[in-house]
């Protein structure tokens, strides 16, 4: 397939036109969505959107025979542009790809029951078609990049070809990942590729390049699969509640109407991208970014370098920007929030408007805080009102509010302060020991490898956010392991773990976390019957390569808690100091099989 020329190539488009981003609306002025995106898009990025959308729903399939598919796409486009009233032209766009997928040869011996969705009505369909979408599937081999000479040749002889099996190549391998993103990789690739082929060391320039890319893409990911889950499972308000709260951090000198517009219009584009419509995604998505950079003075300062960047580098410029400086004297929120006589009467009003915009106001000028954190105080301040307004005397029972709201900052401070003090003290191993041993015991029915996979992410977590300045601490940390514990709960729907996990996973999104950090021994809990296998001392404790040895050790530090929840800190230390003890004296000895049966 002839396509991907460079500036087509990437999403953000300087031809776009400026239109309404508001879904039905927007469509109500097309006759035919998939002619209105192709003009929107031109031929080039187009064909790349439907590769992506493509391959990410059917990711068995190869680069030539998705190519087949995205010509039926763009033959159909040339079709509509010249009749829009055409029948099949009249079509949603997520039902004509979905609607193509279905006529596909021989679905069903590739991709087994998924072939039963085409039997639903859309949404429905849709829905059924994401739910079999693999995260880095195991059927797909790695990755292996060609030799140095070879790729650099590649690109030079046949650059359309290279980047297209690129899109193609990470499309399939991260099914979430939003097609803009992508795109924007790809950009990076070709950055790599032009900074490395002309390199005397070709092959170690282009690892280091991407190593970086594939990070990258790995953190893009989970951030935009997060988004997905907050929309999915809390709804549009949780999401725009969230998103208000960050953007208000990060602009605090814009006005309150524009930062409520543009969370609308994030929400609304996010959506489509987490719906798998990728082509309105990336129709959209640049729209809003050429939106913003439009009202660059409104928003940012710090907008003006990136807004000022080729188009293709906006995106990552603008998510990566610093926050802006707060106004200079923001009045106190205690006048307008607590001591107000008339609060009740402003809340009553117009209940979401007023919880808004004091999430607006409160993160603008706290940029230190999380956004969870900062839910959590809207939360309370909205019961507290719920309470209050009720009563005979409204200001004075809600006079007392910034004491009560206040003990959600210092919850949290103080979890951050105590945690980065133990990994910046004593090294990210003991960090990880602690970890395991708190998770253990909240839930010791969960798999040791599970729970070691758990406790790696938290212990990354704390890797990332304790090396950065104090005031940046909580936010990350809070941010992460949100994420963490999200995930986590995803996994218990199908897969419950106990009560007390259940009860933790069913909060508001903003509570999950404390409410996870406040949840003690699993106190229901019955070990199962002793396995000896759980413990079994072998010469392989000793021969072992490090990182194995030490994983291994940590597997029976889980085992172990297992089979006693309730133990304290000093019998774990004990015991662990005995075997500390056992691998220092038989690691040494003549017999180390025999002297671990003794020991």
């Amino acid at each position: 397939m002839k396509w991907l020329t460079l500036i087509s190539f990437i999403f953000l488009l300087s031809s776009a036109r400026s239109r309404n981003l508001h879904r039905a609306a927007r469509d109500a002025d097309h006759k035919s969505q998939i002619a209105h995106r192709y003009n929107d898009l031109k031929e080039e990025t187009f064909k790349a959107v439907a590769m992506i959308t493509f391959a990410q729903y059917l990711q068995k399939c190869s680069y030539d025979g998705l190519s087949k598919l995205v010509k039926d796409i763009v033959d159909l486009a040339h079709k509509c542009v010249a009749n829009e009233d055409a029948p099949e032209c009249t079509k949603p766009l997520p039902t004509i790809f979905l609607d193509r997928i279905c006529q596909v040869d021989q679905l069903r011996d590739s991709y087994g029951n998924m072939a039963d969705c085409c039997g639903k009505a859309d949404p429905e369909r849709n829905q059924c078609f994401l739910s079999f979408k693999v995260h880095q599937p195991d059927f797909i081999p790695p990755y292996e990049r060609p030799a140095a000479d070879v790729i650099c040749t590649q690109y030079q002889d046949n650059r359309v070809a290279l980047l297209g099996t690129f899109v193609y190549t990470v499309a399939r391998r991260n099914p979430f990942l939003h097609a803009p993103a992508i795109l924007g990789l790809a950009a990076e690739y070709e950055n790599a590729l032009k900074t490395c082929c002309p390199e005397s060391d070709v092959g170690a320039c282009l690892d280091e390049k991407a190593s970086v890319i594939k990070e990258r893409a790995k953190l893009i990911g989970v951030q935009q699969q997060h988004g997905c889950r907050i929309l999915e499972k809390y709804g549009e308000r949780t999401f725009q509640a969230n998103k208000l709260a960050r953007l208000s951090q990060k602009y605090p000198k814009s006005p309150f109407a524009e930062l409520v517009k543009m969370v609308h219009d994030v929400k609304d584009v996010y959506k489509e991208c987490c719906e798998g419509d990728m082509v309105e995604c990336v129709d959209d998505w640049s729209e809003l970014v050429k939106s913003v950079c439009s009202k660059q003075d409104v928003f940012s300062s710090k907008l003006k370098p990136c807004c000022e960047k080729p188009v293709v580098e906006r995106t990552k410029c603008i998510m990566e920007a610093e926050f802006d400086e707060k106004p200079d004297n923001l009045p106190s929120l205690v006048e307008k929030y607590i001591q107000d006589k008339e609060v009740c009467k402003s809340y009553e009003a117009g209940h979401d408007a007023f919880l808004s915009e004091f999430v607006y106001e409160y993160s603008r000028r706290h940029p230190e805080l999380s956004t969870t954190v900062i839910l959590r105080i809207t939360k309370g301040y909205e019961t507290l009102l719920d309470k209050c307004c009720k009563t005979d005397n409204p200001a004075e029972c809600y006079s007392h509010a910034v004491k009560e709201l206040n003990k959600h900052i210092k919850e949290t401070q103080e979890l951050v302060k105590t945690n980065c003090d133990l990994y910046n003290t004593h090294g990210e191993g003991d960090f990880l020991k602690g970890i395991l041993v708190r998770y253990t015991k909240k839930m010791p029915q969960v798999s040791t490898d599970t729970l070691l996979e758990i406790g790696k992410k938290m212990t990354a977590v704390g890797t990332k956010c304790c090396s950065l300045p104090e005031e940046k601490r909580l936010s990350c940390s809070e941010h992460y392991l949100s994420i963490v514990i999200e995930n986590m709960c995803k996994k218990q729907e199908t897969t419950p773990i106990n009560d007390q996990v259940t009860h933790c996973c069913n909060e508001f999104y903003s509570y999950k976390r404390p409410c996870f950090t406040a949840m003690g021994v699993d106190t229901k809990y019955v070990p199962p019957p002793f396995d000896p296998m759980m413990f079994n001392f072998d010469d392989k404790l000793c021969s072992a390569p490090p990182a194995e040895r030490e994983e291994n050790q940590l597997k029976l530090l889980v085992n172990l808690i297992k089979r006693k929840p309730q133990m304290t800190e000093d019998q774990i230390k004990t015991i662990a100091g005995g075997f500390t003890g056992m691998m220092d004296k038989c690691c040494k000895a003549a017999d180390i099989d025999t002297c671990l049966g003794e020991e």
